[in-house]
């Protein structure tokens, strides 16, 4: 697991909760499956650039704000 990848996932995780958005909620709204997005939050999977894009559309973001949000170590 590598430190990208638990950043993106830490990233995700905080936009969902600052939302108050369950996991199932995330998920339905960017077309993805819960569990995929559990392992994606813990950092154990590596999304796509296309899943990455649907979770940025799901948060109404452009993915370069997503991406922005992950290289910066912040979490908005």
């Amino acid at each position: 697991m590598s430190t990208l990848n638990r950043q993106f996932g830490f990233v995700v995780r905080h936009c969902r909760e600052q939302r108050r958005w369950s996991q199932e909620v995330l998920a339905d709204a960017a077309g993805l499956n819960r569990s995929y997005l559990g392992e994606i939050e813990r950092g154990a999977a590596v999304p796509s650039l296309v899943t990455i894009a649907k979770l940025a559309g799901a948060f109404d973001l452009r993915l370069s704000e997503l991406m922005e949000h992950c290289e910066q170590g912040q979490a908005r």
